[in-house]
């Protein structure tokens, strides 16, 4: 795998961005505006911690120090066969926040969901049963406001019809689907693996914008996501999710996060799209786009039922926002649909916040999640950094 600068945002120099990166005396959080980069770890110690600034984006020339690195070599750095230990290297961009996902917050994605439900995990009923699904269902769902009088209506016909499903529930009722993808700091970032249980014979990526969140609830940036989905064993039973999202690599989150300011707004995230691309050893290859703003719920009303008075995270969340497809194209015999095979290059892509890619791996191949928060705070302990 190769990274440069391809992976990041055409505009750089005319944004403002943070990002996580390793050395050999433990992780530092950077910011960078207008091509410059500033060390942001002495004033506050992690990310969560600097995200509670009003304005991040407004704090990297007050209390950032000028740091001097070589990008060319960082990004280089990054691909995990590549990789010199002692030598810097990009990190997820977020440490002590909660990893939050909204799930079926797409028409494509909540009838991918239904299709997974009805085959219950069987790979090889999902062509015919998407053709079913789509006949009775129709993808004229998309213009449903979810909670309204209208969905509620359409709820009852599908009930009356023995199709409603608990994807459409969450798809279409008042209450949205947010889970915890993983623990905080068990996310990847760019360039390293991601990984796929070897039990899965159905599993895919799920390519995704990532909103930012403090405390608060504001929303301070976004960066890419991608919820690595073992789709056979969530189809066997919804009580399954965890083991089919929560896995060792199975959070990939990158490849810096793109803060708010003058020039980047919520708006662009609503405007903005994704693609995604897969290249695989035996030759298969898959593009596929699609546009954030096709969501059915708006990012900022996901963000307010993620953090309100009834939920609280003191070091802050980040929420994937949900993917806007899910793979389909055949891989092997006709009518299989897609799954990841080990060795595949992943790649999620937004002009305005660069690209994220990833080899895919068995978890148990993939390195092992150590570096967790004793470890964050005995390393800013070690170097007289400050925590949160």
């Amino acid at each position: 795998m190769r990274l440069d600068r391809t992976c990041l945002p055409p505009d750089m120099a005319a944004g403002t961005f943070a990002a996580r990166v390793m050395t050999a005396e433990g992780p530092l959080i950077i910011g960078m505006i207008g091509g410059a980069a500033f060390d942001m770890t002495p004033a506050f110690g992690t990310m969560s911690r600097w995200m509670e600034e009003e304005t991040p984006a407004a704090a990297i020339r007050r209390t950032g120090a000028p740091l001097a690195f070589d990008l060319d070599a960082l990004l280089a750095n990054s691909a995990h066969d590549a990789r010199d230990p002692a030598k810097p290297w990009l990190l997820a961009p977020i440490d002590l926040q909660a990893v939050k996902a909204a799930g079926v917050t797409y028409v494509r994605s909540m009838l991918e969901r239904v299709i997974e439900e009805r085959c219950r995990g069987d790979a090889s009923a999902a062509a015919s049963v998407r053709l079913e699904v789509r006949g009775i269902i129709g993808d004229d769902l998309a213009n449903l406001v979810p909670g309204s009088a209208e969905a509620m209506k359409v709820k009852a016909a599908l009930v009356a019809k023995g199709w409603w499903s608990q994807y459409l529930e969450v798809g279409i009722g008042p209450d949205a689907e947010i889970f915890t993808k993983c623990q905080p700091m068990a996310a990847v970032g760019t360039g390293s693996k991601v990984g796929v249980h070897p039990t899965s014979q159905w599993s895919n990526p799920e390519p995704e914008a990532v909103l930012v969140v403090n405390s608060r609830g504001r929303i301070q940036g976004a960066t890419l996501g991608n919820d690595v989905n073992l789709r056979d064993v969530e189809g066997r039973s919804a009580l399954l999710l965890g083991r089919a999202k929560d896995n060792n690599a199975s959070a990939a989150i990158g490849p810096a996060i793109r803060l708010f300011d003058e020039g980047f707004t919520l708006e662009d995230v609503r405007r903005a799209e994704i693609a995604l691309s897969i290249s695989g050893r035996d030759g298969f290859t898959l593009d596929e786009r699609g546009a954030v703003g096709a969501i059915s719920r708006d990012p900022a009303e996901l963000a307010a039922q993620m953090i309100c008075a009834h939920h609280q995270y003191p070091d802050g969340a980040v929420l994937f926002l949900g993917t806007p497809f899910s793979p389909s194209k055949d891989r092997g015999a006709p009518g299989m649909g897609f799954t990841h095979r080990e060795g595949d290059i992943v790649r999620v892509s937004s002009p305005r916040l660069g690209a994220l890619m990833n080899e895919v791996d068995r978890t148990d191949e993939c390195p092992p999640w150590t570096f967790g928060t004793g470890a964050l705070f005995a390393s800013l302990v070690r170097r007289g950094l400050p925590r949160p």
